[in-house]
């Protein structure tokens, strides 16, 4: 604070900016006027029930135990929070693997930008190689997900102690292949874990929803799954766990009808 405000001045004054540089202060502690004027501000509004702490999503350094504001950082300036929506779909059978958590809430679950788009849950896609855990939640419940989700909702207070998240056991994604699952909202009673080989175990929750009338990617693989019966060999697919399952119809979109992915993989001839 003594260093730069007054070359700053200076190179204003060289660029020619017209100011009364009388009426030039500081506004942080260092000018004891305008630091006891902020306090004060402060202090009626707090005495009028206008402000109270409280929290936002933002990004968080693990190892400074606060927040992580763009100057802060050495990299990643410019980078801010990803909102996703978190839906539980429950296991209603339970691999091996999971076989100690019998009895309990046991969810995978997906991360979405969609969540509107639920009531078209046609399956449920893991990746086949991936390695997911089970994590215990404050609620009692235990999600499946991976590390990496499960160490962002632990700084998230979903977990019984901030920023601890212990796993209770791993399952490999292929194990979950088949499982049956209650999927929220959609008409299906019982939809199935299907394998995707191009999800990423860091982004989301390496746990992908599937809804094939408005994703293309979500259409093109279930289609895969449903006329490949090498492809399905391959991974242990059973035919009834995704040839029964139409896409459901739940957005019209002009020009498109209402099932706008699987009109585009037609029209643009899409294969696989």
């Amino acid at each position: 604070m003594d260093y730069f405000p007054p070359r700053g001045t200076a190179d204003l004054k060289a660029f020619g900016t017209y100011a009364d540089w009388r009426r030039s202060f500081i506004t942080t502690a260092k000018n004891p006027y305008f630091d006891s004027f902020i306090r004060w501000q402060f202090r009626v509004l707090k005495e009028a029930g206008k402000i109270e702490y409280g929290k936002r999503y933002t990004i968080y350094s693990e190892l400074d135990r606060q927040p992580c504001a763009d100057h802060d950082r050495a990299t990643g300036e410019g980078e801010g929070p990803q909102e996703y929506t978190g839906i539980k779909i429950k296991l209603l059978e339970l691999p091996p693997s999971l076989s100690a958590l019998s009895g309990k809430d046991v969810f995978l679950v997906a991360a979405t930008l969609r969540p509107e788009t639920m009531y078209g849950q046609t399956n449920c896609f893991v990746l086949p190689e991936g390695e997911y855990g089970a994590y215990l939640m404050k609620t009692g419940e235990y999600f499946v997900v991976s590390a990496r989700a499960a160490r962002n909702f632990a700084f998230q207070e979903m977990t019984e102690e901030f920023g601890k998240y212990p796993c209770t056991a791993t399952v490999k994604g292929q194990e979950l292949v088949g499982m049956p699952l209650e999927a929220p909202l959609t008409s299906y009673k019982v939809v199935y874990a299907l394998p995707m080989t191009t999800i990423s175990m860091e982004k989301g929750t390496g746990i992908v929803t599937s809804v094939p009338s408005d994703a293309p990617d979500d259409w093109a693989t279930l289609r895969d799954l449903q006329t490949k019966a090498k492809l399905r060999d391959d991974f242990g697919v059973k035919e009834e766990w995704c040839a029964p399952f139409a896409p459901i119809p739940i957005i019209e979109i002009p020009s498109f009808g209402t099932l706008t992915a699987v009109t585009l993989v037609d029209k643009l001839k899409i294969k696989s």
